[in-house]
């Protein structure tokens, strides 16, 4: 019998997270990009706590946990997804979503580096198949990294992929376990809102409510809804009944998705270089990631 749940909850994953880089694109438009993930952040941990509460599940954690939930919040939203926000307000969505796709890459070489995974040929021809897709891009713009600004953002996107892979990382080495993966989520978003909305009052130069465009607001609870929330929920729903491998194929789907609204909505230029580019990064990913797993049809035992 074909699991309809399932299928949705595939669909909104691989839909729902390839609309994100567009959206935030579109929230940095007027609002500033602390106050974008800071909020987006918060109001997703008022969600969780709104469910949790529903449930009668919302407990203190104890602090040997709550360090594990800060620091992996600290790393995969302050710095993963806060700097990516911030780095949206130079660089395009689509090139974005293109080098936040090589951070496979640098969990990888960092699961190399701590013992967790043997490196090998095919990783070798991977890893560089994707640098090749990363100077394809900069090869003919190289110029552009003399504005100021473009170059910060660019160096900001390189700082978001380090910290979701040392988040990963992190996890793998400590085999962290999610026994309620709601209410570790709660303090993860909660902690995550509030640090991003102080750093906005500290660092943003112009927070001027009255100038926040309505579809700048509607992009931003968009993703507190939708990008974190929902796509979450389905996320893991999707892990109780395919392996972690096979959802894990939903990132090259997700890139796709980004650069085509990319292009239709925000009309960023997409050029044959980029697309060359960007296919050389995706199948170095794969590469690197390949498992016989993917593609064989897995029995799940009901839990």
């Amino acid at each position: 019998m074909k699991d309809y749940k399932l299928t949705l909850a595939i669909l909104t994953v691989a839909i729902v997270w390839g609309t994100t880089f567009l959206s935030i694109r579109i929230a940095v438009e007027s609002i500033p990009a602390w106050f974008v993930a800071g909020i987006r952040q918060f109001l997703a941990g008022i969600i969780m706590l709104l469910v949790l509460l529903y449930r009668k599940q919302f407990k203190w954690i104890g602090w040997k946990n709550l360090s594990y939930q800060l620091i992996t919040s600290l790393l995969m939203l302050v710095v993963a997804n806060g700097m990516t926000t911030v780095a949206e307000e130079t660089v395009t969505s689509s090139l974005t979503s293109l080098i936040s796709a090589c951070s496979p890459i640098l969990i990888f070489l960092g699961s190399v580096a701590m013992g967790l995974q043997k490196f090998s040929i095919r990783a070798l021809i991977g890893v560089s198949m994707c640098f090749s897709g990363i100077l394809f891009i900069f090869w003919d713009g190289i110029h552009d990294l003399k504005n100021p600004e473009y170059a910060m953002g660019i160096i900001f996107l390189f700082i978001a992929i380090a910290g979701w892979a040392s988040g990963t990382i992190f996890t793998k080495k400590l085999s962290v376990q999610s026994y309620n993966i709601t209410l570790n989520l709660f303090y993860q978003f909660i902690f995550a809102g509030i640090l991003q909305i102080i750093f906005a009052f500290a660092f943003s130069e112009n927070y001027n409510f009255g100038n926040w465009t309505l579809k700048s607001v509607s992009a931003m609870l968009y993703l507190a809804v939708f990008g974190s929330v929902a796509a979450f929920f389905a996320y893991h729903y999707a892990l109780t009944k395919v392996s972690p491998v096979q959802v894990s194929i939903l990132a090259y789907v997700n890139t796709i998705i980004s650069i085509f609204l990319s292009w239709l909505i925000l009309n960023e230029e997409i050029s044959t270089k980029f697309i060359i580019a960007a296919a050389l990064i995706i199948f170095g990913v794969f590469v690197i990631n390949y498992n016989r797993e993917m593609f064989k049809k897995q029995r799940i035992e009901k839990i």
